[in-house]
């Protein structure tokens, strides 16, 4: 029989972009940038803190006319964010994405992020994601 199932660490980009709590949001961007990514993993004592995307960036800061290279990336991310596993399957993913309305999760092993898993990773079919 044909394994239909398939796994997070089979589809996330291993390895994680990440800042710390304090890194200026310049230096987020900048990471973002050379990276060529939409978002990175604020982590603390190798913990994941929180996710912040050049969105947060853009309308929780910039919009507000807060200064990038003062504010911190903790206070502008999304702190506490729904992670996944390796090990856990991509449709529980996708739930998690669809019922939390984000598109990138972090991948979490024994309490460190080791990848993250973005929308865009998985094989969805049309129309999986918005529920048709």
């Amino acid at each position: 029989m044909e394994r239909t199932e398939r796994y997070v660490r089979e589809v996330m980009t291993p390895g994680v972009a990440a800042v710390r709590p304090d890194a200026s949001l310049v230096e987020a961007a900048q990471l973002m940038r050379a990276e060529d990514i939409g978002g990175v993993v604020v982590t603390g004592g190798g913990q994941v803190l929180g996710v912040l995307t050049d969105r947060d960036i853009t309308l929780r800061a910039v919009a507000d006319g807060a200064d990038p290279l003062t504010v911190s990336a903790q206070s502008v991310c999304t702190p506490n964010p729904v992670v996944v596993a390796p090990d856990d399957a991509v449709s529980e993913a996708l739930g998690l994405m669809r019922a939390h309305a984000v598109h990138r999760l972090p991948v979490v092993e024994d309490g460190r992020p080791v990848g993250m898993l973005c929308i865009g990773d998985l094989p969805v079919e049309r129309g999986a994601w918005d529920g048709r």
